[in-house]
């Protein structure tokens, strides 16, 4: 394989070489799902959507696995304050997650395990940490107190992260609790509350703890060690070290040979998130915006590079995708196969190939845009249509891409018709007012052999 990924675990870039060779394993942690998606959570799936597409053009037989967390204290909060159970918030929200993903271009993983699902398979991981001296059961008077790992019994701890345990000050990352041996330790099996959901167990009733569920999922569906693993990059620590602790302390093995985490997506200096408020939803961002506008705002920084959501950079993704479609619009493509070895192509895929580097490949587009302009060659316009295919980008009608959905079209033919005809009159005064009357309308007009088309700012 010539694809180069960077690794977060060795920090350095690596060949990826897939455990079984031709197939990849790929996981993913998914929404945790109370609550519409917003587009932080859209710069990270979006990401993967990207990675896994790479894959399978380049001819790897992909699984990938986006896991659903249905149970954890948000869940069980919202679900309380509607009056329902959790099930039925997470069906609902299920259904707004398809819905928007779909919308936004991506592709349905081939495994959407839910945490609910796998609670059998969960028990069975931390009765195994358990044997190995990995866990222990807190002192309760009751004898059912919460299952916790200890985290000092696992030498490797830290290692994801770089954080080491002298770094690890209780105070700053866990509330220190009576039932813990150390503050370092952290819950595999709560004890259940009445109301909460819950489930029977050897350590009585309760629910799991939030990173025991990825290491259950992902070992069930890929197995002890697969490919790649992803996430965003507050999942580095603690919760990707949380299950490389619990899922190598038990098996023995490493969990995943290749590590990847995305850079957030930033609203003005911070992190979009529903905890700081400032966060817009993927619903709201797709009614304002489209969504192929969208999709390539959020392809077009290298995906480890932190970037932020601004009107104007979303403006300069529509204006920059609008370049790459005048030229499809222009010049007809023919439907030959991709050719990979023409000068472009070579440019985009030696760019995908080293860690997914979208802006380099990106930038082959607009050359390769240029060439199409200057030749009109119907060979390049197919190569350029080819190509942007495999990030999903550039397979709408041309034409009407540029003019939107705009619902006036015919109040806008009717003005360059009216514009047409001062210009035959030779009154271009008037022919000036119409063109200034729709560029103020954000409509440019662009005067060609063939006549006059339009296309939106």
């Amino acid at each position: 394989m010539s694809l180069v990924i960077y690794n977060t675990l060795s920090r350095s870039k690596q060949p990826l070489q897939p455990v079984v060779p031709g197939r990849v394993g790929l996981y993913v942690c998914g929404m945790t799902i109370y609550d519409y998606c917003h587009l932080g959570h859209a710069r990270l799936f979006m990401t993967f959507d990207m990675v896994q597409r790479w894959l399978r053009v380049s001819g790897l037989d992909v699984t990938y696995v986006r896991n659903i967390t249905d149970v954890d204290d948000k869940m069980i909060k919202r679900a309380a304050e509607n009056g329902e159970t959790i099930g039925v918030l997470a069906d609902r929200f299920i259904c707004y997650m398809d819905e928007d993903f779909a919308a936004l271009g991506l592709r349905k993983p081939d495994a959407e395990p839910r945490a609910t699902e796998y609670v059998p398979q969960m028990l069975g991981l931390i009765e195994l940490l358990q044997e190995k001296g990995l866990a222990y059961q807190a002192d309760d008077a009751d004898g059912e107190g919460d299952v916790n790992f200890a985290v000092r019994k696992f030498p490797g701890y830290g290692k994801l992260s770089g954080i080491s345990l002298d770094e690890l000050r209780a105070g700053e990352r866990v509330a220190v609790e009576r039932s813990k041996r150390d503050p370092l330790d952290f819950v595999l099996w709560k004890q259940a509350k009445p109301a909460e959901p819950q489930w029977p167990s050897r350590w009585g009733p309760g629910r799991p703890g939030w990173a025991i569920e990825c290491s259950a999922m992902s070992s069930e569906t890929l197995g002890t060690t697969f490919d790649i693993h992803g996430g965003g990059p507050d999942l580095i620590f603690p919760h990707h070290e949380n299950e490389i602790a619990q899922s190598e302390g038990a098996h023995g093995v490493p969990l995943a040979n290749l590590w990847m985490h995305c850079g957030a997506l930033r609203s003005g200096d911070d992190k979009m998130s529903k905890s700081l408020g400032n966060v817009m939803t993927l619903r709201e961002a797709l009614k304002k915006h489209d969504a192929e506008v969208l999709r390539f705002f959020l392809l077009r920084p290298h995906y480890r590079s932190q970037i932020a959501f601004t009107e104007g950079l979303i403006d300069e993704a529509r204006t920059a995708l609008s370049r790459l479609y005048t030229a499809l619009r222009d010049t007809h493509a023919d439907d030959q196969p991709l050719d990979s070895s023409e000068a472009h192509a070579r440019g985009f895929i030696d760019a995908m190939n080293d860690d997914f580097n979208t802006p380099v490949a990106l930038a082959s587009l607009f050359d390769l845009a240029s060439d199409i302009n200057r030749s009109g060659s119907t060979r390049l316009a197919g190569q350029l249509r080819r190509l942007g295919e495999t990030l999903n980008l550039l397979q709408q009608d041309p034409t009407q891409f540029l003019r939107g959905s705009d619902e006036d079209s015919g109040g806008i033919e009717l003005l360059i018709a009216t514009r047409a005809t001062a210009k035959k009159e030779k009154n271009y005064a008037e022919a000036d007012r119409v063109r200034t009357v729709l560029l103020e309308k954000g409509i440019v007009l662009e005067d060609g052999p063939a006549g006059t088309t339009w296309r939106r700012l």
